[in-house]
């Protein structure tokens, strides 16, 4: 009952987390459409069939939906056909850009305030506590024992989210001799110099301190704001690349192993990472992965494929070079095969969550 109980909430806060940043995303799409002067229809948070009407502010009709998997702006003429002159088919190329960029830029922008506020005031430095020590070892040698918490090496400190922990900076320098801030399992804290184990002895699977040890959260880092600033606009530009990254990676496996395991995970996957990280992991680890998403679901957003915004996008600039040859019909039919398409790429890219998921039980 434990187990179904937490797969139920992680399951809620998935649903939740996705619903938020679908709906900012949609907040940028009717922001801009309305200072652009679209008439916008209806903002829904969820999917229909419709629940319930939140209100209406003499044009738009804000409504609570029963599919709690995004939101969604209603735009007058977003597949062409209206003859309004505030329809979105009607206005300039440059403004249906706008409007269709501004909910990747609402994405980007929630992941880089999420990451800022990480770095300014909740990001916890990676501390080592030893959980075993190898007899003979140059940590035995120096009086380490289980349950010390390594904070420190050489003064560095290592904040949780830059890639780098106190084991892989001793592995780095193997061999060197360097000083260890230790807090014992008494309370008290320690400066203890220690040299490492070589090259040779690291290859051989000793490791450079001689110890097991995990990663815990320690003191919260300290940055000034313009620190913190430069930290979150990096951790986006990280964040964006490794969503580039993921995808190439993707499109290789595609053209080179089309019957493996593709190497992103879907809906599934990313519900059970959720999970993992709601349970497992520090509750900053949980907004980190937010941040994550919204830069992914941004990323997503701006490729050329219809329906996404980039699908639209080329779809609108197509219209601007051939004078809106092509016909409203024919834009909703290309959506429409786009939507189909991804449909089964989602379909496709879940059986994998299953499987993996099956495999790792």
């Amino acid at each position: 009952m434990t187990g179904l109980l937490n797969s139920g909430v992680s399951l809620v806060v998935f649903l939740a987390i996705l619903v938020g940043l679908v709906v900012a995303h949609e907040f940028g799409h009717f922001v801009v459409a309305r200072l652009a002067g679209v008439r916008v229809h209806e903002f829904g948070i969820g999917f229909p069939p419709r629940a319930l009407k939140l209100g209406n502010d003499g044009e738009t009709d804000y409504t609570l939906n029963w599919l709690p998997i995004g939101g969604f702006v209603r735009l007058e003429g977003e597949d062409g056909g209206s003859d309004d002159p505030r329809s979105f088919g009607r206005k300039p190329l440059p403004v249906r850009v706008a409007i269709l960029v501004a909910g990747v830029a609402m994405n980007l922008l929630l992941a880089f305030v999420i990451f800022v506020v990480i770095a300014a005031a909740l990001e916890p430095n990676a501390d080592a506590r030893v959980e075993t020590v190898e007899a003979g070892s140059p940590a035995a040698s120096v009086g380490i024992v289980p349950g010390d918490v390594i904070t420190a090496i050489d003064g560095h400190r290592f904040p949780y989210f830059d890639g780098q922990a106190p084991t892989s900076y001793t592995l780095a320098h193997a061999g060197d001799r360097v000083t260890l801030t230790v807090r014992t399992t008494s309370g008290a804290t320690r400066q203890i110099p220690v040299t490492l184990n070589g090259e040779a002895a690291v290859a051989e699977g000793k490791g450079a301190l001689g110890i097991t040890a995990r990663i815990v959260p320690g003191a919260i880092v300290q940055r000034s704001p313009v620190q913190a600033v430069q930290v979150g606009a990096d951790r986006t530009v990280q964040a964006c690349g490794l969503i580039l990254g993921a995808l190439g990676q993707l499109v290789t496996s595609v053209v080179h192993n089309p019957g493996a395991a593709p190497p992103v995970s879907g809906p599934i996957g990313i519900a059970e990472a959720v999970g993992t990280v709601r349970t497992e992991a520090p509750p900053v680890v949980l907004l980190w992965l937010i941040g994550l998403l919204s830069a992914n679901l941004a990323i997503v957003n701006v490729l050329p494929f219809p329906p996404l915004d980039g699908g639209r996008i080329v779809v609108s600039a197509l219209q601007a070079v051939t004078r809106n040859r092509i016909s409203a019909s024919l834009e909703r039919a290309t959506y429409f095969l786009g939507f189909m398409l991804l449909f089964g790429f989602l379909i496709w890219v879940s059986y994998f969550d299953i499987v993996r998921g099956g495999a790792g039980s």
